[in-house]
């Protein structure tokens, strides 16, 4: 490999990393910065080539990279999860893409002045949305559950049919035509489902079975998931074309909805994965644009994006909707979100090579024509979809609030006063007289053990970001630390100390690995905070100016208070550590316990 495939191997690693780094930051879609970088390196300066990068293997690694993507968003579906929706999703991905392709077809041909054969083969290509962009933008517009659903469920499982109704269309115009494409299509449709079918259920069987017998160590389930998946996907294909994506999407959802199957470390690997492929498949598709080909097609491409965007998308999903419990709002929000990605470019690549072959010159606008949807309704997409699901009232409430683990008097005060200052919070126990104690003080509170499985149907994170670990059973404060960690950020769990630290060894001997950061500092235990509690202590809210800074705050009460939580003018929320990473500053607000000798200070 020369120095030069290496770099550009490297470089494309480094700027999706850097381009999801900056999304976070700015809380946008990364495929927007994606696809700048992918263009900068590629139409702008001409530095990176995929197609020489890669040679042969460029489409079997986008082939593959999708069939994993499809595999690690179809583990998330679980049937339980859409009850009252499934008539909704049946209705999108057939009548829904019937619309979708027959409309898309229509404007093709009259606004573009595409034959027929192109025009019908181009609007079934639009039938793909793909989950390639639906998983990064749903965790950026963080929609209602129910419209998140729907657009997952939809999105994973368009993906293979979209690409089986293309293979059809384009095997009908080289078949002849009518007189002998509806035969080969009929045959190749029924060997396309059937074996996409069998081979998927059997790759789901074997890997559910190897799970639940033992048969694969734990430290090999994460890669022997990855080769069974590549394997099923290349096998299903050898058989019958086109048919992987289909394969690998019913072997998720039978592993996903089979009982028994612990898939956690397994969705947590591939969902890593899927950002890597993600972040270098877009850098490469961008790549691999041509500028000059967009400029050729004028005004009326345009036309076809805005006929697909605002009115094939609306139409569809509102006559899919009809009769179903989804609001107005949500159905609006359906309505705007359906942006294209990889699967449409790979195979409009594909079968625009082998039509020109044929004789259909306009075969190879198909491509440019393609990258323009992709690219419109990504960026529009992305960049409206958060604030129209905020206007409509549709979007989940920023991840602000706390799950307090514990519904002890320490816990309720704590969240008494949170509540006070406009932060969510949620306690759990399982001592019944403690939750309904909770509920009576208009606290919300859930009963049962917090890493069990009923809890995690049952209790609803809806705007919660934070876990406080504040049970005086420190096995059950470490245990419920390392399960949320899947659904926490690290940083974001927080647990506090039952006891006053050891010195030397015995202290490391004690810890609990991922047991969270340690609660208001080193030396406060939870029988610290019970006891000053007992001794009469309040919970106190002080604002911080430019006249009463926090050192002058902490100067003025010195050891009579104990910082608990600081609230940013932006209504975030930090919480005090032994080594905490905030300063508060004028217009902060600071949460503390104030012991009885000082309260009135």
């Amino acid at each position: 490999m020369s120095e030069h495939a290496m770099l550009s191997l490297s470089f494309i690693l480094l700027a999706g990393m850097l381009c999801q780094w900056i999304a976070w930051r700015v809380k946008f879609p990364a495929i927007i910065f994606l696809l700048a970088a992918g263009i900068v390196a590629g139409p702008v300066t001409q530095w990176l080539n995929p197609d020489q990068l890669f040679g042969d293997l460029l489409f079997p690694f986008v082939s593959l990279a999708v069939a994993v993507i499809l595999f690690e968003g179809s583990l998330t579906l679980k049937i339980q999860d859409i009850p009252g929706l499934e008539r909704v999703i049946r209705n999108l991905i057939t009548i829904g893409a019937f619309i979708t392709w027959m409309i898309t077809a229509l404007a093709t041909r009259t606004l573009l002045d595409f034959s027929w054969s192109v025009s019908f083969l181009f609007g079934a290509i639009m039938v793909v949305t793909g989950p390639t962009v639906i998983m990064p933008l749903l965790r950026t517009v963080r929609p209602k559950e129910n419209v998140a659903s729907i657009l997952q469920w939809e999105g994973i499982l368009i993906d293979p049919l979209g690409a089986i109704l293309a293979v059809l269309v384009f095997e009908f115009i080289v078949s002849g035509g009518v007189e002998g494409g509806f035969a080969a299509s009929l045959l190749i449709f029924g060997k396309m489902i059937m074996i996409g079918i069998l081979i998927g259920a059997a790759g789901g069987l074997l890997f559910g079975f190897l799970l639940k017998k033992y048969l694969i160590p734990h430290y090999l389930h994460n890669i022997s998931a990855l080769a069974l998946v590549c394997v099923v996907f290349a096998v299903s294909n050898v058989l019958e074309p086109e048919s992987g994506l289909l394969s690998v999407t019913i072997m998720g959802i039978w592993l996903a909805n089979s009982k028994g199957l612990e898939l956690d470390d397994i969705l947590d690997f591939k969902e890593s994965l899927s950002i890597l492929l993600i972040s270098m498949l877009f850098i490469i598709l961008a790549a691999r644009m041509n500028i000059s080909e967009f400029i050729d097609l004028g005004w009326p491409a345009l036309a076809v994006f805005a006929v697909i965007q605002f009115v094939i998308r609306p139409l569809s999903v509102h006559l899919c909707a009809l009769g179903s419990k989804l609001t107005m709002n949500e159905r609006h929000l359906l309505s705007w979100i359906a942006p294209r990605g990889i699967v449409a470019a790979a195979i409009t690549a594909l079968f625009s090579i082998r039509l020109e072959y044929l004789g259909y010159q306009d075969a190879a606008q198909m491509v440019p024509l393609t990258f323009l949807v992709i690219i419109g309704t990504v960026l529009l997409q992305s960049m409206t979809a958060g604030p129209l699901a905020r206007f409509l009232k549709v979007a989940e409430p920023e991840n602000e609030g706390f799950l307090i683990l514990g519904a002890n008097r320490v816990a309720q005060v704590i969240a008494e006063e949170l509540k006070k200052n406009g932060i969510q919070t949620l306690l759990t126990d399982q001592n019944w007289s403690a939750v309904t104690e909770a509920k009576l003080k208009g606290l919300a509170a859930y009963w049962g053990n917090p890493v069990s499985e009923h809890a995690e149907r049952n209790m609803d994170l809806m705007g919660i970001g934070n876990l406080l670990a504040m049970s005086p059973h420190v096995e059950l404060n470490a245990l419920a630390a390392q399960y949320y960690r899947l659904e926490f950020a690290p940083a974001n769990i927080f647990t506090i100390r039952n006891s006053q630290p050891n010195s030397g060894a015995s202290e490391a001997k004690a810890a609990f690995r991922y047991s969270g950061r340690i609660l208001f500092g080193d030396s406060i235990t939870y029988q610290d905070l019970e006891q000053l509690l007992q001794q009469g202590a309040e919970m106190k809210t002080t604002l911080l100016t430019e006249e009463f800074t926090f050192e002058d705050y902490l100067e003025q009460q010195g050891d009579a208070r104990v910082s608990l939580f600081a609230i940013g003018a932006n209504a975030a929320v930090h919480v005090f550590t032994a080594q905490p990473d905030f300063t508060p500053k004028a217009g902060w607000k600071i949460i503390a316990l104030a012991v009885k000798a000082r309260q009135d200070a």
